[in-house]
């Protein structure tokens, strides 16, 4: 689960490399996010040169969490680490790879295009 104050590692190639979650976009004032959330955050280390710069303030899309996740089949699926991928305003992924598995609940939440660059969907 991803609260306020959590860093989370960027899975893609936007130029970021960590961010500091600030607001997690639930309804009902929710306290956590899970996977497929979208959160409020501030890049907290980046790579020079690039689109994103430290201290912007991003959108981001939860893809892996440690916390684990139980699916309807009954299954539950856990990551090694807590890692977000940059969305514009229009939900689309900033970047133009994405870096890692990320979690099968994507597709059901509309981040299909995230899904698509994925290497590997679990």
């Amino acid at each position: 689960m991803i609260q306020q104050e959590s860093l989370l590692n960027v899975a893609d190639n936007s130029g970021a490399r960590k961010i500091q979650c600030l607001r997690v976009m639930r309804a009902g004032n929710a306290p956590y996010a899970r996977i497929g959330d979208v959160v409020i955050g501030v890049v907290k280390e980046a790579l020079p040169n690039m689109q994103v710069k430290k201290s912007d303030i991003i959108r981001a899309v939860i893809v892996r969490t440690c916390y684990p996740q139980n699916r309807d089949s009954g299954m539950t699926i856990r990551f090694d680490d807590n890692a977000a991928v940059l969305i514009n305003a229009d939900d689309n992924p900033r970047g133009t790879r994405v870096f890692g598995p990320v979690a099968r609940e994507l597709r059901d939440k509309d981040f299909t295009k995230i899904v698509s660059l994925a290497p590997e969907v679990l």
